[in-house]
């Protein structure tokens, strides 16, 4: 039996309509509850790992919000398949408008966590909201890093500058009325994907087009004209800003993104933790029980300190 409620939800974000789930914890309660705003690695859905995490919180007495990004997902927006950054903070904003305004939460105690490029997106947005009173990352990204420098940080500098030309080159046709240009996020096949020869690539694939956790609105394309939004985006510039308001990032010990993590870390003051899963890649800490239960302890700790009333629920 499910100790929580799910209910489908809409909000606007700078325009767009948003669609997301909002879990609803079970049991009687003094008053209204904390809340956590969760959002979805890049190409991801909400309810993919951003769902995941979303319940297991929620069955820790916290109601927590998923969301799918603008121009994804269920959510509105053209073209299909944008990955704006901006927007993507701004879609955080929205979510704590929507939930702070709700009877069933305590809009100061309102926290967020961000997974992968989410963790990414979601200091910024933490950083200029103070109704973020508490923030949290699992593998977190910065997208202009992750495309700029790739996931391990070696990236040939060329492979950025042929791709922001392939951009420059697609808003050209775009004006010639030939359509939005799009690219390929995933290898179509397992053979393409292995052959690539990076875990972290076949990993990705792995969880997005397999059985494994594919879900049928998740991104498989995006836009060309994502990539020079992208390529001025610094997600962790300002996150020394975040402070005295508590930042605790969560990250594999295996995981070739978490030099992104540690740099980050380093750059933003107290009160911060880093919690380290051993032996988690960087997709491990998606959906692996072994990884995704210490996790969510370590997260419903962090947050029931930080939110909660004399620390609780």
């Amino acid at each position: 039996m499910l100790n929580y409620m799910k209910m489908n939800v809409n909000f606007e974000s700078a325009g767009v309509k948003i669609a997301g789930h909002l879990y609803l914890p079970k049991g009687e309660v003094d008053g209204p509850r904390p809340a956590i705003v969760i959002g979805h690695p890049g190409a991801a859905v909400k309810e993919q790992s951003a769902g995941l995490y979303a319940k297991r919180l929620a069955e820790q007495g916290f109601i927590t919000l998923t969301f799918d990004a603008a121009y994804q997902g269920e959510s509105e927006g053209e073209p299909r398949g944008l990955e704006d950054p901006y927007h993507r903070v701004e879609d955080f904003k929205a979510a704590v408008s929507f939930l702070s305004i709700r009877n069933e939460v305590d809009s100061e105690r309102i926290g967020a966590l961000g997974i992968c490029a989410s963790g990414g997106y979601v200091i910024p947005a933490t950083v200029t909201d103070h109704r973020i009173k508490a923030v949290a990352t699992v593998s977190a990204a910065d997208i202009h890093l992750q495309f700029r420098k790739g996931s391990d940080g070696k990236q040939d500098p060329a492979i950025f500058k042929s791709m922001l030309d392939a951009a420059a080159q697609a808003r050209t046709s775009e004006a010639r009325g030939e359509g939005i240009g799009v690219f390929p996020i995933f290898p179509e096949t397992e053979d393409q994907a292995r052959a690539i020869g990076d875990l972290h690539a076949f990993e990705g694939w792995e969880y997005y087009c397999t059985d494994r956790a594919q879900h049928q609105r998740s991104a498989k394309l995006f836009t060309w004209n994502s990539i020079d939004r992208i390529a001025y985006f610094e997600a962790f510039r300002f996150i020394e800003q975040i402070s005295p308001r508590p930042l605790l990032m969560i990250a594999g010990t295996q995981a070739v993104t978490s030099w992104m993590t540690t740099e980050a870390f380093a750059k933003a003051n107290e009160p911060k933790e880093l919690y380290w899963l051993d032996g988690a890649t960087h997709v491990d800490t998606y959906d692996k029980d072994e990884y995704v239960t210490p996790a969510v302890s370590k997260l419903s700790a962090f947050f029931r300190g930080n939110l909660s009333q004399s620390g609780l629920i």
